[in-house]
């Protein structure tokens, strides 16, 4: 849960909403996740039930700005399509003291050891009370025996209080091989995750603490561990643990593998390597859904809202992601993926809009047609002899043709670089250090994978299969809709493109 001391900047532009009322449509997402209306920010809770993939969010109710946090709640079949239910766990507030519902997680109670379902397994929820007058952040349970829709808080709640001002974000799993259920929650200002341990999802003890490793830049929040099988090897399987934090580029979030034991984490790796689970500068408290199908381990983060105003919503989540580990040459590394569960059925939520094009000669540039802004690429460049290759989108010309703003997003082959270059569009917007965002990706047999997922105001790229991802906030204006590709300094080919159009003719 991003705490007020962490966020100057998103509140200064949170207040500024007050005065910018105007409607926003041309940036509001269409296969990504928004809320009906106010602010939104940290997936919550996440668990599959029923054949729905459950999801609670960190909520304003009653503002399009930070405040009153409360779970809110959308259920889904296919992560694209979503009903948009009540608040299910709102912030309460009496005479003495305010106790908003921040960020945690959710497990359904198979065998009731909590004791507290009535003729069936209860959902639990674990969130952070917090008690802002009081300044103290515990732990807290409540538990719901109507699928989820509403939760009564549990009566000897806090189940783990510290007296701390910074404990928060509680998610809760079962390891099998120890036959507990861990908690893992942030140890905020010291840098260190810490697990507890219980056998009725009540009673916690304190197992151990694992931090002060990785990127120590600014407090540790909404931490989660899963196991992963090593290049899909079920007998290897390693352990990774994920942070969010603040780093240079802002909201970040960094990841360590190795193993844990029911205990104890162990990282595999020197104790100062700092590994992003994402290169850009909005991908942030990311968490992956319990019980999901087929054991898949699906992430999704928060995409912060970044630098210009939208309403009557502000706030969006990512694409889910399916998460593996696979060995590279700097070791084993985490990759991710739109989830299969969306990219499997594309051409029915693009409607049969599918565009495909293949061994496209490239020398300068290739214009390849307007858009909506709202697409899905899946790309395959040869670099040949080119310095650089990639897609300019968002293009907006002026009275006389001539291109005057757009979104690169190539190659260096020089630099071995993925990057996402905002130059001639976000000037004024974003941050002038996250004007270009880079990553390091190795081209594989003088190619390069390209998977650019377009939302109207987010920003995915994912390298070479999701070796690595750039994920960034953009405001495209609504006449910026040229798209084309390119190489610089010498010949290349797109081997071939595939676009879907999944803009359902907004």
């Amino acid at each position: 849960m991003l705490k007020l001391k962490l966020i100057p900047i998103i509140l200064l532009l949170a207040s500024m909403g007050s005065f910018a009322q105007q409607a926003t449509p041309q940036w509001r997402p269409t296969y990504h996740f928004t809320a009906p209306s106010n602010w939104l920010n940290d997936p919550n809770g996440l668990i599959y039930l029923n054949g729905e993939f459950q999801l609670y969010y960190q909520y304003n109710p009653f503002e399009n700005k930070w405040g009153h946090m409360s779970w809110g709640h959308a259920t889904s079949k296919d992560l694209v399509n979503w009903k948009h239910l009540p608040v299910a766990i709102p912030e309460k507030i009496t005479k003495d003291t305010t106790t908003m519902i921040f960020s945690g997680s959710a497990v359904l109670d198979k065998n009731n050891v909590s004791g507290l379902g009535k003729g069936k397994a209860p959902i639990l929820a674990f969130y952070t009370a917090d008690l802002p007058k009081q300044h103290i952040e515990s732990q807290y349970l409540a538990y719901s025996n109507d699928g989820g829709l509403t939760f009564t808080n549990y009566a000897k709640n806090p189940i783990i209080d510290l007296n701390k001002k910074d404990f928060r974000d509680p998610n809760v799993w079962w390891h099998e091989a120890s036959k507990q259920w861990i908690m893992t929650v942030a140890m905020v200002d010291e840098h260190q995750a810490r697990f507890y341990g219980s056998t009725n999802l009540k009673d916690w003890t304190m197992l151990s603490d694992f931090g002060k490793q990785g990127n120590q830049g600014s407090g540790w929040e909404c931490p989660f561990i899963i196991p992963l099988a090593v290049d899909g090897n079920k007998s290897n399987t390693k352990w990774v643990l994920v942070i969010s934090l603040f780093g240079p580029k802002g909201p970040t979030m960094q990841y360590f593998v190795g193993d844990f034991d029911g205990k104890t984490f162990k990282n595999d790796n020197d104790e100062k390597l700092t590994l992003l689970v994402d290169d850009g500068d909005s991908f942030y408290a990311g968490i992956p859904w319990n019980d999901a199908p087929k054991n898949q381990r699906i992430l999704l983060g928060w995409l912060q809202p970044g630098g210009n105003e939208t309403f009557p919503w502000k706030g969006q989540m990512s694409i889910p992601r399916d998460l593996s580990l696979k060995t590279t040459v700097d070791g084993v590394r985490l990759f991710q993926q739109p989830t299969s569960i969306i990219s499997d059925k594309l051409t029915k939520h693009s409607d049969g809009k599918l565009s495909t094009k293949n061994n496209i000669a490239l020398n300068g540039e290739t214009v390849l047609g307007p858009t909506l802004n709202s697409y899905w690429i899946d790309a395959e460049f040869s670099v040949n002899d080119a310095k650089n290759v990639g897609f300019k989108i968002a293009q907006l010309k002026d009275d006389k043709g001539i291109i005057i703003k757009e979104i690169e997003i190539g190659y260096d082959v020089t630099k071995k670089q993925l990057y996402v270059d905002c130059s001639r569009s976000e000037k004024g917007i974003k941050n002038d250090k996250n004007i270009m965002q880079t990553a390091n990706v190795n081209p594989i047999n003088g190619k390069i994978k390209l998977q650019v997922l377009l939302d109207k105001s987010s920003l995915e790229v994912f390298g070479n299969g999701g070796e690595k991802v750039i994920t960034t906030m953009v405001f495209p204006d609504e006449k910026a809709t040229g798209f084309s590709a390119f190489s610089i300094g010498g010949k290349a080919v797109l081997n071939n493109l595939k676009v879907w159009d999944l803009s359902k003719g907004k």
